[in-house]
């Protein structure tokens, strides 16, 4: 009930902001999971920011960070009904609504650098992953980082083997539950707001972030370990509803374009930032013992999980695959 209420109110707030209402400002409802103080917190802020003094007033951003509108399953359901008019989900999110080639980005190690990563979101397979999502009914803006994940848990993970048995807290992501089954973990599908109380509570053992998740969030307090794998990424789509955004008028839309570019621009400059930063409070604390590989740990944890590539070739598409691969690796590879 609480969505229809939210979604026949957009409806009404999109009427109004047709002609007939020019002086009333187009309200963005921009939902978010994480906390403020986070490298997409920071984004969506700035963007706020941007895009009400670029358009003199004329628009109008509010933000709804910590899962305050929406947790990671109903947002983008939420997106579509027009209940909000922008979201920022990870990568993962959007493979559960039939957008599985999003879930490349999931892939163990499929990304050594920032470099890597934007050779992909700022080139031409960046561009021909968002057009996908019209299909769906939103409209992709830009890529988002947040960073490296990190594997956590409350027992010291230094090899492949460490993890069998362990159960860990994955985003919704056929990728994701393919890489901890592969190393023998029993993944759980659970929502970000309730990850911490999961940990404290010993309903999963483990779960992989970015050390500006884990530190946000509070994890640290409630796993004695983390360790510094750099593993995967963690990165977020900007969506907007696509008759929403095709419904702005010509002469805001580009005010709007340039506020997103420069906020994608901070925010993916903070994200670094960030996340060394909450590294080093993590560390001030003393709660988790921060646990460093050594090369040849991390060889034996990059060959354990190499299967996890052809078990999910069908499902995210072998073309992307090596597509991205071709990106991010070269063309050898």
């Amino acid at each position: 009930m609480r969505k229809l209420v939210l979604a026949a109110a957009s409806v009404a707030a999109l009427a109004l902001a047709g002609p007939a209402a020019a002086q009333a400002p187009i309200v963005i409802k921009f939902s978010h999971v994480v906390a403020p103080n986070t490298p997409k917190g920071l984004a969506s802020e700035k963007f706020k920011e941007l895009a009400e003094k670029y358009t003199g007033g004329k628009v109008k951003v509010e933000v709804y960070p910590n899962s305050q509108l929406y947790k990671d399953k109903e947002e983008l359901e939420a997106l579509q009904l027009g209940a909000v008019q922008m979201l920022a989900p990870s990568n993962a999110k959007f493979g559960p609504i039939g957008v599985k080639e999003f879930e490349v980005f999931d892939l163990p190690y499929v990304l050594p650098d920032i470099k890597a990563l934007r050779k992909v979101t700022d080139g031409p397979l960046g561009a021909k992953l968002l057009k996908l999502l019209d299909a769906k009914g939103m409209t992709g803006l830009a890529y988002w980082d947040n960073g490296f994940k990190q594997m956590s848990a409350n027992k010291k993970l230094v090899a492949p083997a460490d993890y069998k048995g362990l159960k860990f807290r994955i985003q919704s992501s056929k990728v994701l539950e393919a890489q901890f089954r592969t190393l023998g973990s029993i993944p759980q599908v659970m929502a970000f707001s309730e990850v911490y109380q999961a940990l404290q509570t010993g309903v999963v053992d483990g779960q992989e972030n970015t050390w500006s998740n884990i530190y946000t969030q509070k994890m640290h307090e409630v796993q004695k370990y983390i360790t510094n794998t750099n593993h995967g990424y963690i990165g977020y789509i900007v969506v907007v509803n696509k008759k929403f955004w095709d419904g702005i008028p010509a002469d805001i839309k580009p005010q709007l374009d340039k506020a997103m570019k420069e906020a994608t621009a901070f925010g993916n400059n903070q994200s670094q930032k960030e996340n060394d930063d909450a590294l080093a409070e993590i560390k001030k604390t003393g709660k988790s013992e921060i646990v460093t590989l050594t090369p040849e740990q991390d060889a034996a944890m990059r060959k354990a999980l190499e299967p996890v590539y052809k078990d999910v070739a069908s499902r995210v598409g072998q073309s992307v695959i090596d597509e991205f691969l071709k990106e991010t690796r070269g063309a050898t590879n």
